[in-house]
């Protein structure tokens, strides 16, 4: 399957090497990205992740608020959505029939309401905490107006009986093709998953906000220190947090001919992958 890396949603937030490991100091505005997988699939078409909607890079503050939009000041440019982008290609945005979440993060499920028509997959302990919003932290990370147009959920449940390079994973049906996978990855939200996808060149393996920085898959992990800050305070569940990003370290030391890892908003990984 035909695998395209899109950027729907740049962000700047001031930080510089605090946040992003590069030159210069923390008054730099860093680069990261809304990193998202446009799979053209023998069955149509696919995203993974969505970054943000057409109407929130528009019109900002949009449904990201003016808290989110101060702090990672995402660039208001309604060309980084994944719907134009879908266009830029010379691709139908229509037959994106399917959506795979690794979690409903407001700059992760932002872009649902552009592709209304299409199945959404998700886990669903992570669907019942974002619709539930109890406590001060999901209120804040989840925005009901993302997916207030009632899409078609599709969830789905880990029994333990797949498995994924030794992961426990969860094969979604409902007209999806083989080499798809949705992989828990809990910690940063309840519900967190990696998505893996078996894409022409081998497996790609999207672990979402499982990790911020390439730094924290090397043997010895080094990451940015706001970066180590903002991880423990976005956790939910940080021991698990911790122990999945030390199995994704394994994965890559075992299997990393095989596999590639990549976060969601590091614009290194990105790049490389583009680069490709």
């Amino acid at each position: 399957m035909r695998v395209h890396h899109l950027d729907c949603g740049p962000m700047r937030p001031f930080g510089g090497s605090l946040l992003d490991g590069g030159p210069g100091g923390p008054a730099r505005a860093a680069a990261l990205c809304c990193h998202v997988l446009l799979v053209e699939s023998p069955d149509g078409l696919v995203l993974v992740d969505t970054g943000m909607s057409r109407g929130d890079l528009a019109n900002p503050p949009g449904t990201l608020g003016r808290q989110f939009r101060m702090v990672a000041r995402p660039l208001a440019n309604p060309a980084h959505a994944a719907v134009e982008q879908i266009r830029g290609l010379g691709l139908d945005p229509a037959e994106v029939a399917h959506v795979l979440l690794t979690h409903m993060d407001l700059d992760h499920a932002g872009g649902l309401p552009d592709f209304p028509k299409a199945t959404v997959h998700v886990l669903g302990d992570e669907f019942r905490a974002a619709t539930a919003r109890r406590t001060v932290a999901e209120k804040a990370r989840y925005v009901p107006a993302q997916w207030a147009h009632q899409p078609a959920w599709r969830l789905h449940e880990p029994t333990g009986g797949d498995t994924w390079f030794g992961f426990d994973a969860v094969a979604p049906a409902a007209g999806l093709p083989d080499g798809f996978a949705l992989v828990p990855l809990v910690g940063h939200t309840r519900g967190h998953a990696g998505i893996a996808v078996e894409s022409d060149g081998g497996w790609l393996l999207h672990a979402g906000d499982a990790y911020f920085h390439h730094g924290a898959l090397e043997p010895e992990p080094s990451v940015p220190p706001l970066l180590r800050v903002f991880e423990a305070r976005m956790q939910t569940l940080g021991e698990q947090r911790r122990h999945n990003q030390a199995r994704l370290r394994e994965l890559v030391a075992a299997h990393g001919d095989e596999v590639t890892v990549f976060s969601a908003h590091d614009q290194t990984e990105l790049d490389r992958l583009r680069a490709h």
